[in-house]
């Protein structure tokens, strides 16, 4: 016997009750009979009519994991809330990056253990796995971040060993490794995702500080691209592959000039990689004419952008016609230089063709006297075909 819900509408609405309902067999095959009508049950109602149709004895032997029936009561959903919610997914799925990326056995091999109660190398995990799924201060991962999470869980750390002094000091403890770290996740990351490392973007970027920063040499003013000149800053000089991977950074002085840089960070890139056949690619900032004799050293390939000044003494090549198609948007022309010595790949973009655009809708709309000023004449339609040029010189 089971028992089955039955149906009724009443005065345009639909009433639930229940039925003890009775199987049975006959010659035309089974069949099902009503016992009796229970009425309206609640849930623990329910419960023991069907222990009881079961035929369950009142007293029988216990089995070795007995079965729980649960209790069922009634709640006011209105007034529940959800208290003490742990965000899971996204630090699980970091964790499982950092492991599959091996990052978490390179960091218990490197750092050295101590006597400390929390290895530095799980607190190097809380930072990853923190600035991956919520960039933020350390203040912020350890009173709010690291709480919020399932981390406490996964890694083993309790949430009451989680304090910005600590996550400041493992900072101080990872530092040292910074050189081994980027090896090892650059040759990882290479081997995982077939990257490829013959062609390197380098750009310089800043970051600038509130307070004084008397602790730190090298905040410095200098040029601001946050546009605070009145705060000191530091300079970030950033590698990166052509698919946007980085795989190398140092710190410089605030007040240092770009183009000073790119000699140390070309060395220190080849020390630390080697001297493969690649391209470097840098713009305008970095063009000087002691770093393209160093690059021409050991005949490096580069990419720089050419400043306007420079221009001038290709003038009348660049005003002719006969420039190069690669592609849709891309045109380069061969110039040789004054002294014979070398040729210059000059490449520009699509951005003059856009300007050019631009000019002529522009001509439209205004009146004739407009027409004739905006409409630009061919010497001037050939200089703005190499006014932001990109060069390359072999």
């Amino acid at each position: 016997m089971f028992i089955r819900p039955c149906y009724r509408k009443k005065n345009g609405k639909r009433h639930a009750y229940w039925a003890l309902v009775e199987s049975y067999r006959t010659q035309r095959g089974p069949r099902q009979r009503v016992v009796a009508y229970l009425g309206q049950l609640d849930e623990q109602g329910r419960l023991g009519v069907k222990e009881a149709a079961d035929g369950r004895p009142a007293h029988r032997q216990k089995t070795l994991f007995e079965e729980v029936e649960p209790q069922w009561v009634e709640v006011d959903t209105s007034r529940v809330r959800v208290e003490n919610r742990r965000d899971f997914g996204g630090p699980w799925l970091a964790l499982e990056m950092v492991r599959r990326l091996r990052l978490k056995d390179f960091l218990d091999a490197t750092i050295p253990k101590g006597q400390e109660e929390i290895p530095w190398s799980a607190m190097a995990l809380v930072l990853v796995i923190s600035r991956l799924c919520n960039p933020s201060s350390e203040l912020h991962i350890a009173e709010h971040f690291y709480g919020q999470t399932a981390l406490a869980e996964l890694l083993g750390v309790p949430a009451c060993k989680v304090n910005e002094q600590r996550l400041y000091r493992g900072l101080d403890i990872v530092l040292p490794h910074k050189e081994a770290l980027e090896i090892f996740l650059k040759n990882h990351l290479g081997e995982m995702f077939q990257l490829e490392y013959d062609l390197l973007l380098y750009d310089v970027t800043s970051t600038y500080f509130e307070g004084e920063a008397k602790g730190n040499p090298r905040a410095q003013r200098g040029y601001s691209r946050d546009h605070r000149p009145d705060c000191k800053q530091v300079c970030i000089a950033l590698v990166v592959s052509k698919c946007g991977m980085p795989i190398g950074y140092e710190v410089f002085a605030g007040n240092r000039a770009d183009v000073t840089t790119l000699k140390e960070i070309v060395e220190t890139m080849e020390k630390r990689y080697g001297k493969a056949d690649r391209i470097w690619v840098g713009d305008r900032g970095m063009m000087s004419e002691d770093n393209i004799k160093f690059l021409k050293q050991d005949q490096r390939r580069y990419i720089v952008g050419t400043p306007k000044s420079a221009l001038k003494k290709f003038e009348q090549e660049l005003l002719g016609e006969d420039w190069r198609s690669i592609r849709d948007g891309l045109e380069v022309k061969l110039c040789p230089s004054s002294d014979g010595e070398e040729t210059l790949t000059f490449a520009v973009v699509a951005i003059a063709a856009r300007k050019r655009r631009r000019c002529t809708s522009g001509s439209r709309s205004g009146s004739k006297k407009d027409s004739r000023r905006l409409r630009p004449t061919a010497a001037r339609r050939s200089a703005t075909r190499w006014r932001l040029p990109r060069v390359w010189v072999s």
